[in-house]
């Protein structure tokens, strides 16, 4: 500890920062300094009780060809109060993914940061991007290093995805608490109204869905998830608050700004005073000599 010290003053940086290392930022911290990692110096829980902390919700997110679009709503609760009504959920990991997020709402911001910070570190020590799988796999790690937080009923639960420039195609993972990372196909969704936002999306998804119209398919699954969920919040037109909305493709991350959003969304909610349980999926239609 001394000669950490004596390097401060001495004005020259302390030997762990000039040791040979891997290239991740979290496994740097973690052998210099843990108690700067996300939770690190979390209190343990006091008698089975599981402190108060705003919580996020819903995220939801779609493949188009060539890209995908990752959305979520804007509400936290704590308990049964409406905590934040315009946080945001959605972040760019890097230039080319994105991550959403559900659960424990301060911890999921901090391992945000740390994951924005650990993909711009690997970058600039190799002097190349992760693969898409391998930023998945990253953040994997990062989450299993939440699991005694997790255990205590503060969880982090984000939904990623990202431009793969080897596929020319967009690709979404999802995760348990444990760390455990899986891939999914076409289309998913995380947080309190996942399950009503999921059986909207599949109703509505097509693989050949434009970017906008994956970006209106989103906007409506939110909408059904907060039509069912108290702790997922709809479009609030009198404060102009909409859900967050990023693209990602080869061209890169986009957040869509609200000027954008805002057709979209009165459109959505013009269409629901007339049917408000949302648009009809399509039923398939018989072949000739079916059901006679």
């Amino acid at each position: 500890m001394g000669s950490e010290l004596s390097g401060h003053q001495s004005g020259r940086l302390p030997h762990a920062y000039l040791a040979a290392g891997s290239s991740g930022f979290t496994d740097f911290l973690a052998s210099f300094d843990p108690s700067l990692l996300p939770g690190a110096s979390g209190n343990p829980r006091v008698a089975g009780v599981t402190p108060d902390a705003p919580h996020g919700t819903t995220i939801v997110a779609a493949t188009y060809p060539r890209g995908i679009v990752m959305a979520g709503d804007r509400r936290a609760t704590m308990g049964n109060v409406i905590a934040s009504r315009d946080i945001e959920k959605v972040y760019p990991a890097d230039e080319h993914s994105c991550v959403g997020i559900a659960g424990t709402a301060g911890l999921a911001i901090e391992l945000v940061r740390l994951f924005q910070v650990e993909l711009e570190h690997y970058e600039k020590i190799e002097g190349a991007q992760l693969s898409i799988e391998g930023k998945a796999n990253r953040l994997a790690t990062m989450i299993r290093g939440n699991l005694a937080m997790a255990f205590q009923g503060l969880a982090v639960v984000p939904l990623f995805g990202g431009y793969d420039p080897n596929e020319d195609c967009g690709r979404i993972y999802s995760y348990d608490v444990t760390g455990g990372r899986y891939e999914e196909h076409s289309f998913h969704a995380v947080g309190s109204g996942s399950v009503y936002a999921r059986g909207s999306l599949k109703k509505l998804y097509r693989p050949d869905l434009d970017q906008q119209e994956a970006v209106s398919m989103v906007l409506e699954a939110l909408y059904d998830a907060a039509d069912d969920d108290s702790a997922t919040g709809g479009p609030d037109l009198a404060r102009r608050i909409y859900p967050v909305v990023a693209v990602v493709d080869a061209e890169g991350y986009r957040r869509l700004a609200d000027d954008e959003l805002e057709p979209l969304v009165q459109r959505i909610v013009a269409q629901r005073d007339v049917r408000p349980d949302g648009p009809l999926a399509p039923l398939m239609p018989l072949e000739p000599g079916e059901g006679s």
